[in-house]
């Protein structure tokens, strides 16, 4: 893991970003596009999280804090850098941040059919709360 840079993203990394996301995330959402990402870095500007191997952007994750809760998005690992330590950065990263935020509990939003990204949030010491379902009401017309 000596290999790997880990940074908050900047303005400039946007594009490369959504490009990335296209390769390595399961699906895309209302905001994953340049004006929502900039709404993002501008309220937070240390929520999106890179991981680069090589300068060569290996994985992501938004890392947000509402002042109450930390939410976990968009922890996508590029297919050639997986299982190699990338996933298990951006997680440190991520909670790390919470704590020095104040947080006390993460939650990710994981897609019910990607069975590959459930066992690595298993892995990593998540587990799903069948108590609770995601109600979402788009606010774009």
């Amino acid at each position: 893991m000596n290999d790997l840079s880990i940074r908050a993203a900047t303005p400039a990394d946007l594009d490369e970003v959504l490009a990335f996301w296209k390769v390595a995330a399961e699906g895309t959402s209302i905001s994953d596009d340049r004006d929502g990402i900039t709404r993002l870095l501008e309220r937070d500007a240390e929520s999106l999280i890179l991981v680069e191997r090589g300068g060569t952007l290996a994985g992501t994750v938004i890392a947000g804090f509402d002042g109450w809760r930390c939410h976990l998005y968009r922890l996508a690992v590029h297919p050639d850098h997986r299982r190699r330590g990338v996933g298990g950065a951006l997680l440190a990263a991520a909670e790390e941040r919470f704590v020095q935020l104040g947080g006390r509990r993460s939650d990710a939003m994981v897609l019910d059919r990607n069975e590959l990204a459930q066992h690595a949030w298993r892995a990593s010491g998540y587990a799903p709360q069948p108590q609770w379902s995601r109600w979402v009401h788009h606010l774009t017309g």
